[in-house]
């Protein structure tokens, strides 16, 4: 196997969906072509290609890469004793930018989470969250990595995460720990 930029190449065991980094744009990624494992957050490989761009790839297509899912990318376990909004959190901690190596949470992107009652046994859960920046072409990639996430959790019937950017992010909503992990205290 040999390195690049950091990251190990494998090449790929099947076709595989992946989303173009930082455009955000769907791409497929054909069998046999050789990507570099660069880093794996949240449950999503994030890889470069042999083209030289980089690419995040699902966890739960780790198959394609040679790799196991993540645990962070393992259906929510409904038998533990949590409400659903602390798995909601949960799964809003495995979400992130995929320029940025800290969560969306400790980021502090995140403006309000609702769970509701939407059908006997169902739940809603609406959130609103922002961007570091308006322009950031990931942000709608974001949204959907953050809807799939929350519909995976058991009693979660319909999920809605809007984007706002008011007010504007700064970079003091971080939490503490995250100023820390990106060298800023």
């Amino acid at each position: 196997m040999h390195m690049y930029g950091g990251g190990q190449m494998i090449n790929l065991e099947r076709d595989v969906d992946a989303i173009q980094i930082p455009e955000g744009t769907r791409l497929r990624l054909e069998k046999g072509h050789p990507v570099y494992i660069m880093q794996v957050l949240g449950g999503m490989f994030t890889v470069e290609t042999e083209a030289g761009f980089l690419a995040r790839i699902d966890g739960r297509d780790a198959d394609a890469i040679g790799q196991e899912i993540p645990p962070e990318r393992k259906v929510p376990d409904a038998s533990e004793n949590k409400s659903i909004e602390e798995h909601v959190w949960e799964q809003l901690r495995t979400c992130y930018d995929p320029e940025i190596p800290v969560n969306i949470v400790e980021l502090g992107l995140i403006y309000e989470v609702k769970v509701s009652e939407f059908e006997p046994g169902g739940h809603r859960v609406d959130v609103q969250m922002t961007l570091t920046a308006p322009g950031c072409g990931m942000g709608e990639i974001l949204k959907q990595d953050i809807e799939t996430k929350l519909l995976e959790i058991g009693d979660v019937k319909v999920a809605n995460v809007e984007i706002v950017f008011d007010p504007a992010w700064e970079a003091a909503m971080m939490s503490e720990a995250a100023r820390l992990q990106l060298g800023m205290m």
